[in-house]
């Protein structure tokens, strides 16, 4: 059976990627996220990292030590397929599993209509399936796919 992580930062990110849930009941997955206090339901597998802001002074330390998690981590459950709907402290699992030559699917934020994030902008060129919730971001993603939104 084929091993699924679900990637993703906290807030918004998050709640999109539960609502993958349903669909995959019956595969073998685990979800990685950021730790914050609203994490609720700890039914599932989880790992946590930590929570990234790129403008605050532990930046680098912060992105060091969420590069050498997802490593371990990445060797540790060995996923076949990585579906990320995350922003930065997502990035260095996707560039692992892509290092690695894992199926890396990224779902561009429901919150992005007209332009893309940051990290969909980097993520973009290294994403096997690019997906987005809304037709206007194929103008900005053109290998996009679109097949409406998660919710």
């Amino acid at each position: 059976m084929k091993k699924i992580c679900l990637l993703s930062s906290s807030g918004g990110h998050y709640e999109q990627l539960l609502m993958l849930i349903p669909a995959l009941k019956d595969c073998n997955f685990y979800i990685i996220t950021e730790r914050t206090e609203f994490l609720v339901d700890l039914k599932w597998k989880y790992y946590f990292l930590k929570q990234l802001n790129r403008k605050e002074i532990l930046f680098f330390p912060k992105l060091i030590f969420n590069f050498i998690k997802s490593v371990a981590i990445y060797f540790r459950e060995k996923p076949n397929i990585v579906i990320c709907t995350g922003a930065l402290s997502t990035i260095p699992f996707c560039l692992l599993s892509k290092l690695f030559k894992t199926k890396f699917i990224y779902i561009e934020s429901f919150a992005k209509v007209t332009t893309g994030s940051l990290t969909g902008r980097f993520l973009y060129y290294f994403a096997d399936v690019f997906y987005v919730q809304w037709e206007e971001l194929l103008e900005t993603y053109p290998r996009a796919i679109f097949k409406g939104n998660i919710y």
